[in-house]
């Protein structure tokens, strides 16, 4: 192999494209440079930190022919230890227009020896005011020297300007870690901006007579008014005029000042041999392109009070005085600024914001939105856009966070607890990489682009430029990146905690006691002393959990005061915060997990039921940060009881565990009530397989116990059978073992009685009854019989009533085998051959008749009654249940243990009117909802509707009927029970 294979390969290694060229162009400088080259340089070491080899070696060659003897030096310093060398080599991979503007004017590589430090703005400012002779005039007006005044003085202001781009971008690529200095750089950036401004305005009053007529500020927007500029970029100004002496007008003084305006832009922006800088845009100016190009302080206020939109005020938060009389530029900040602050309260801000983004993000073409590191999902937009957001809102009351810089945003915002720590960190890291994606894009030919490549060496040379080696590594930062922003800002950016924040007038988050006492009571709260000692005890303080809470406080308040009870609720509140505020993950819940707060409040308001379940256990209040809410079905909920009981080696523990999967699993169907996404069938089968996976979980796991456990299967009865259960339901059950052997039936029973007394006994966790008292013989039977003697009894002796009660007998838990032969066994009682005889209907008439005498308390209003009164439950239950019994022999149809399926199937087989139909299913229907709704709301079951107000309007709610409506609830009522009695009389009793 000889030495030019060799160099080429070793080049190739340090990442030449194309390893033959960059052997060439090796041998060129070396032949330039009057150096060896048998072999690689001590500086052709550093290629390999380069992100475009070929680039950087042809760069090398071009000024190693302009300067010779500055490149020998820079390539062979050993005194500074090649760190200068590394530095021109970095900077010549990253940058073809620096590496063209070097070898035009290589005495700009004095930019690159010196040793890397952030220029002060006073010192660049400075320089380049110096590069085209300004000095003041006798009014104090900075005005280039005459000789300056046309294309030489401009053209002296470009080269300036990639002078400083040269100094600057070689602090950039020497930084070991440059997305740590990236704010830094983008703020001498902005710096650089401020100087050339006010260089260009000094130019422009050497061209335009009369500028001492006019006081001229220039006022930063965007970007550079945030401090945090690109190499390449529009550079947003707002110009504010005002006549500098007495005897000069208005007009004057806006004509004049149009004019320096219009000749700054056309030196910032015109095309020369020299270069260019970039365009200074006016069109964030009151009515854009549209309006003056200049205005007074007074046309500025008018405007800004009468006519700006909410977006401009959004803008107005980067603000800053940069160039021309300061004072005026400071003074009309001043101006804007309390309006920018009030901005986050108005009518549809937060919309519009929303509406704003969404519309910048439909604008992008089809083929670059994967592409688009500013705008595109997940881009720097949505960064700034969810930080100016959340100050906005809270900047109301929070000075702290009124700050004109994104990353010194962002960090107010984590210190002031407005967003998690985690998530400002990652917020900012992704922040910088992106910017340094941004940037190393505009370096290479120093163009305004915000796109990622799409041939091969371009994202070849981004990939090694940020620390990467190849077009699919950089491609796969970028979207882990923007996957990442994308979920913070859709998760920060459509919370509807921010908007409800922003529809809290500012004077309602700081208020006196008195002022505050009248607003709690004003809000609905019964006892405002009592609000206000629980607002006291969670929000004063320092730590970073009051902090949070005191930001929640305000919109929590009128969530609360949404429910039927907020005295109730923001106690409740109290204490689910004060259980659970020191975990990791409530109070960043509830700041951040979309619809969570809004949840809570309106939960705990509205539900003495929720309520309990929460102080039995608050780390239950999770269920709310999901966003379905629908009720498991039974095998999943048997999958995850059986793994939690696993887990335990003890019973008691294990059927702890089960419990407590049961009590969240309530605590979800209970919050898809009230917030309405289940209807009254969803709920009463979601709380029916709850109760199976249960039963099953607790049977397996109490069966562990025993050596050899016998089969056990449960029948579910009644309305758990029904598969339409409601909270206060108990389970009615009866247990089947397979034979008669006695041995094994006293393990069953004691396996059944463990099982019952473990899901009965009080605990933190609603218990739940396994009521066997519709077993044969009922309470004087055995608990658990075998199918031999099921079938004996109800061959021999079941009463007719036992035959109803069997309509809604289905396999509950344990033994699917056994469960289901007993069920053949007695389907002949279920639906009798022939319907019901004179004698068992009639019997079924007396025993309704009996139940509605004895069962409804004294005192009670019949009517009031949900399920013992006249059209009430018990009636269309019957009703169906006869109808079941009379026809199901031949109609398959009715053979179905629920209500509403029997109802449907009666109507299809003729045996009910649609009117009937619609009359029992109604009543049926919302008489479950109310008996479902009383116990939600009282925390307690009852079948009579409530007589208290506040109990009764909870129900109200509820039930979707909103405030004040409690009377229509009994009036609703009491009119369907009565079409519904009219149902039951001309099919039950007559």
């Amino acid at each position: 192999m000889d030495r030019t294979t060799t160099i080429a390969a070793e080049l190739a290694r340090r990442g030449a494209a194309d390893g033959s060229r960059a052997a060439g162009l090796h041998e060129r400088v070396c032949q330039i440079l009057d150096i060896e080259t048998s072999g690689l340089a001590a500086w052709e070491e550093h290629l390999e930190e380069c992100a475009d080899v070929d680039m950087a070696l042809d760069a090398l060659v071009d000024i190693s022919d302009a300067a010779p003897a500055a490149v020998r030096d820079i390539l062979s310093d050993a005194q500074s230890g090649g760190v200068v060398a590394r530095r021109l080599i970095r900077l010549l991979g990253v940058s073809l227009e620096l590496g063209r503007h070097l070898s035009a004017h290589p005495e700009d590589l004095a930019q690159v020896t010196v040793a890397p430090r952030r220029w002060s703005a006073e010192e660049i400012a400075a320089d380049l005011l110096a590069s085209i002779g300004a000095t003041r005039d006798d009014d104090g007006f900075l005005v280039a020297d005459s000789s300056s005044a046309g294309q030489a003085g401009a053209d002296a202001l470009r080269l300036a300007n990639r002078r400083h781009l040269v100094r600057i971008a070689s602090r950039d690529v020497d930084a070991a870690d440059p997305t740590r200095i990236i704010d830094t750089i983008a703020a001498e950036l902005a710096d650089l901006a401020d100087a050339i401004v006010e260089s260009a305005l000094a130019l422009a009053r050497a061209q335009i007579p009369g500028h001492r007529d006019v006081r001229l500020a220039v006022v930063a927007m965007g970007k550079c008014g945030a401090q945090e500029l690109n190499y390449v970029s529009d550079v947003d100004v707002i110009h504010v005029v005002e006549p500098a002496r007495e005897q000069v007008s208005t007009a004057t003084a806006v004509e004049v000042g149009s004019k320096l305006a219009a000749a700054m832009a056309r030196i910032c922006s015109s095309h020369t041999a020299a270069g260019s800088i970039w365009q200074l845009d006016a069109a964030l100016r009151p009515e854009g392109n549209a309006g003056p190009l200049v205005r007074t302080l007074e046309s500025m206020a008018s405007y800004y009070r009468k006519w700006a939109k909410n977006w401009e005020f959004q803008a107005l938060l980067k603000a800053r005085p940069m160039a021309g009389d300061l004072e005026l530029g400071g003074q009309f900040c001043a101006l804007v600024e309390p309006m920018v602050w009030r901005v986050g309260e108005k009518e549809q801000f937060v919309a519009q914001t929303r509406a704003m983004r969404a519309r910048v993000v439909s604008l992008i073409p089809a083929r670059e939105k994967e592409r688009e590191i500013k705008l595109g999902s997940g881009g720097l937009r949505d960064v700034e856009f969810t930080i100016q957001l959340l100050q906005l809102v809270h900047g109301r009351h929070d000075q702290t966070l009124r700050v004109r810089s994104t990353l010194a945003a962002l960090a107010a915002l984590s210190d002031g607890g407005y967003i998690s720590r985690g998530d400002a960190e990652r917020l900012d890291n992704a922040y910088r990489l992106e910017r340094l994606m941004e940037h190393r894009l505009q370096l290479f030919q120093l163009r305004r682009t915000h796109l990622l490549p799409t041939d091969e060496p371009g994202l070849r040379r981004l990939a090694r430029s940020v620390g990467v080696h190849t077009a699919e590594e950089v491609q796969g930062v970028w979207r882990a990146t923007s996957r990442f922003v994308l979920r913070a800002h859709n998760r920060v950016f459509y919370s509807p905690l921010v908007e409800a924040v922003a529809r809290v007038p500012s004077t309602e988050l700081r208020l006196s006691p008195q002022a505050a006492e009248d607003r709690m009571h004003a809000l609905g709260f019964a006892d405002p002393k009592a609000a206000l000692r629980h607002i006291k005890a969670l929000t004063q303080g320092t730590t970073r959990t009051k902090q949070i809470q005191a930001q929640l406080m305000p919109v929590m308040l009128e969530w609360l005061a949404s429910g039927p009870n907020p005295d109730a609720g923001m106690l409740a509140f109290r204490k689910v915060s004060e259980s659970l505020g020191r975990s990791h993950w409530y109070l960043r819940a509830l700041r951040d997990e979309g619809p969570m707060a809004q949840r809570l409040a309106f939960v705990l308001s509205t539900s003495q039921y929720a309520v309990d379940i929460l102080d039995r256990a608050p780390e239950t209040v999770q269920i709310l940060v999901e966003e379905n809410l629908a009720p498991r079905g039974h095998d999943d909920l048997l999958r995850e009881m059986r793994a939690v009981a696993a887990r335990h080696e003890t019973v008691e523990e294990a059927v702890t565990g089960i419990r407590a999967v049961r009590r969240r699993e309530l605590f979800r169907i209970v919050v898809a009530n009230i917030l309405d996404r289940i209807d009254v069938l969803q709920t009463g089968a979601g709380l029916s397989d709850l109760v199976g996976a249960t039963v099953d979980a607790t049977l397996e796991t109490v069966s562990r116990e025993f050596d050899n456990p016998p089969r056990i299967g449960v029948v579910a009865m009644g309305r758990w059978g029904g598969a339409e259960m409601s909270y206060a339901s108990d389970a009615d059950a009866m247990f089947v073992v397979e034979d008669d052997d006695p041995e094994m039936l006293a393990e069953a029973i004691r396996i059944v009685t463990r099982v019952r007394n473990l899901l009965g006994a009080a605990g933190p966790d609603p218990k739940l009854d396994l009521d066997a008292g519709l077993r044969p013989e009922g309470r004087s039977g055995p608990l658990v019989r075998s199918l031999a003697s099921y079938r004996a009894y109800y061959r021999r002796w079941s009463s007719t009533w036992e035959s109803q009660a069997l309509l809604r007998a289905r396999h509950g838990a344990g033994d699917r085998g056994l469960t289901t032969s007993l069920l053949d066994g007695v389907a002949h009682l279920r639906w009798p051959e022939g319907g019901l005889s004179a004698a068992q209907l009639a019997e079924i008439r007396k025993l309704k008749a009996r139940m509605e005498t004895e069962r409804i308390p004294r005192g009670v209003d019949p009517k009031r009654h949900l399920k013992l009164g006249p059209g009430g439950l018990s009636d269309v239950e019957w009703t169906v249940q006869v109808i079941q019994m009379q026809h199901g022999y031949r109609v398959p149809g009715l053979r179905t243990t629920s209500t509403a399926a029997a109802l449907r199937a009666a109507l299809d087989a003729g045996l009910i009117t649609e009117t009937q139909d619609v009359a029992l299913q109604v009543a049926w229907r919302e008489a479950s909802r109310m008996r479902n709704a009383i116990l939600v709301v009282r925390g307690r079951p009852s079948d009579v509707l409530p007589t208290d107000p506040r109990e009764l309007d909870g129900v109200a709610r509820l039930l979707g009927l909103g405030v004040g409506a409690s009377a229509r609830v009994v009036e609703n009522h009491l009119r369907r029970c009565r079409l519904a009695a009219k149902a039951v009389d001309q099919l039950f009793w007559s």
